[in-house]
């Protein structure tokens, strides 16, 4: 393929169909007239001699090589987007067609991203914001190469090449129905926290939130009983609700999940791990764009509005 014969307002046009699914939409987010992004679509089509987007009930939707395509047209747009604004500064009120990729824990997501996008949101109503799943075993590399731009998350241990900056403190609380039997009018102490079955949020990627917990017990000769496990946080509330369940989770997750069925209580000081960490990450390549440093800074300022 000669490069080229390629306008780079064609991949700008690919993104839009990709995101949108619709002409009319992508024309309006891209400031371009339906024809015209209809034409567009038309060479796109010729230069990769594929369909791309099928109409169908559900919209314009893409061929597997329109997905094969995706990650690597999305990923040097935002190269450019990037190589534009640096030295330029960034103004959030002017920010159309930014786009920030965010890699969140499902904490991070239940607990700190709500008020990441509500301060996006007043402060640059333009720019777009993608929230992905912390998968721990690629998010280095993603932020190496610049598919994500910032991780929150807790239990992270970034290689030292990487630029950290702790949020705030957490903690573990134990969550149980207000009306269960073995605790109403009772201390959660060791004994009732092993003898008690658990539901335990553990995603495929990430035990850390159990071992922590588990650790303490095994050296303390102890062992809980895990009855049911969970691949999404927001399921523990629903699942202790209402049950012989208990389950242990960050204290403000639990505030923010916990119906008024719910009650929260200390863990056992014997497995209580004590604060750890939620973390902010980033390359070393932030600091040289304008727009990552001021995503940075809302972030803080996202935590303050949650930390009050």
């Amino acid at each position: 393929m000669n490069l080229s014969a390629v306008d780079l307002n064609l991949l700008v046009a690919f993104e839009a169909l990709y995101d949108t699914r619709n002409v009319t939409l992508a024309g309006q987010r891209i400031h371009r007239a339906q024809p015209s992004v209809s034409s567009a679509l038309n060479r796109l089509r010729r230069v990769f001699n594929d369909e791309l987007f099928v109409r169908t009930a559900d919209g314009m939707q893409p061929t597997d090589h329109a997905v094969a395509l995706m990650p690597a047209i999305r990923n040097a747009l935002d190269q450019i987007r990037r190589a534009l604004a640096q030295g330029a500064g960034f103004d959030p009120a002017a920010a159309d067609g930014r786009r920030f990729t965010l890699a969140a824990s499902d904490y991070a997501d239940v607990v700190l991203v709500p008020h990441i996008v509500a301060r996006l949101r007043r402060e640059a109503p333009e720019a777009d914001l993608r929230v992905t799943r912390l998968d721990r075993a690629s998010i280095y590399e993603q932020l190496d190469n610049g598919t994500v731009d910032i991780a929150i998350g807790g239990h992270l241990t970034p290689p030292k090449r990487m630029r950290v900056a702790r949020l705030y403190e957490e903690s573990f609380v134990c969550i149980a129905d207000k009306q269960h039997p073995a605790l109403r009018g009772r201390k959660l102490d060791l004994d009732r926290y092993v003898a008690l079955p658990h539901a335990l949020f553990a995603p495929s990627d990430d035990g850390s939130a159990r071992g922590v917990v588990d650790t303490g017990l095994a050296r303390l000769g102890r062992k809980r009983r895990v009855a049911c496990t969970f691949a999404h946080i927001v399921a523990l509330p629903h699942a202790v609700a209402g049950t012989d369940l208990i389950a242990t989770l960050a204290r403000r997750a639990a505030l923010r999940l916990a119906g008024q069925n719910l009650s929260l209580r200390p863990l056992p000081p014997e497995v209580d791990p004590g604060p750890f960490g939620i973390d902010m990450v980033c390359s070393r390549r932030a600091p040289a764009d304008a727009a990552l440093a001021w995503l940075q800074g809302l972030v803080e300022n996202a935590v303050k509005d949650l930390t009050g």
